[in-house]
Order: structure tokens, then sequence, then C-alpha cells
């Protein structure tokens, strides 16, 4: 099971990594310039936040039940604190996701609130921009240091 779902979480990865830039990008073309809010404008900024809420499941999954790095840390969470790599896994990594969930769920909801769209891309541009960096931040990238590294693409 931890093989299954730690292969889907770091392949869903790359779908939320695309999908944010294409969003982030267009929101910064349509802010620049002075696009009219289309259906593919309002269908990225529903379609993050939810592929968001997928890739949350799969990794409360994870977290939860089937990986060994956090559910052995769960058991004994200040031993967990003095190793770097298990301290990520355990709270860095979840803590930064979650702040980028509710940046693309926040940024979704304001700007259903908003009518002119040079403010939606605005508004879309800084939320799901500051939710990509984060995102980019919590990644265990291959090239990451503290040995919480990742390969860039899981296949087995």
């Amino acid at each position: 099971m931890y093989g299954v779902t730690l292969f889907l979480h770091s392949w869903l990865r790359w779908v939320v990594v695309i999908v944010a830039i294409v969003a982030v990008v267009r929101f910064v073309l349509g802010w620049l310039g002075r696009r009219e809010w289309t259906d593919l404008d309002a269908r990225l900024a529903a379609g993050f936040p939810i592929l968001l809420d997928v890739q949350l499941l799969v990794g409360l999954l994870l977290y939860f039940v089937a990986s060994p790095i956090t559910t052995g840390a769960l058991r004994n969470f200040g031993a967990a604190m003095s190793n770097a790599v298990v301290r990520f896994y355990a709270v860095e990594h979840l803590f930064l996701m979650l702040i980028a969930l509710v940046l693309a769920h926040v940024g979704n909801v304001l700007l259903k609130k908003r009518r002119a769209a040079a403010a939606r891309f605005r508004l879309a541009t800084l939320l799901f921009g500051l939710a990509l960096i984060v995102i980019l931040l919590a990644i265990p990238w291959p090239f990451l240091t503290a040995g919480a590294n990742r390969p860039w693409f899981r296949l087995g």
C-alpha cells in the first residue's frame, strides 16, 4: 500500500505543479495584457484547489497510515524533531502544503467576489503565485541537501 500511495502522491505532484504554472502564467498574462476573464481562467482557478485537495487526501493517507517515516514520527514526536528528514516530512512538508492549500482556496473564493477582470487577474496572480512558491519550497526535490530528497520521477 505504501508503494502505490507514494507513487500516486509523487506523480500527482507533477499534475499540481504543471496546472499551477499554467494558471499563474495565464493570470499574469491576463493581468498585464488586460484580457477579459474567461471560462478557462475560472476553471483553472477552481481546478487548482481541487487538485490540491486530492493531493492532500493522498498525502494524509501516507501521513497517518502508510508511510513508515511519519507513522514512526507520530509514535515519538520528540525524537522525530531531532532528525531533519523526519521533521521535514512530519512537520515542514505538511505545514507548507496546508498553507498553499489555504492560499488556493482563499484565492478561489475571493475571485468569485471580484467582477472586474483586472482585479481578478491581479488577485489570482498574487494568491495562486504565492501558493505555487510555497509548493515548490515544500516539495522534497532530489537536489535538497537535508536528505529529504526524493527522485524526480518515481517509477515503482
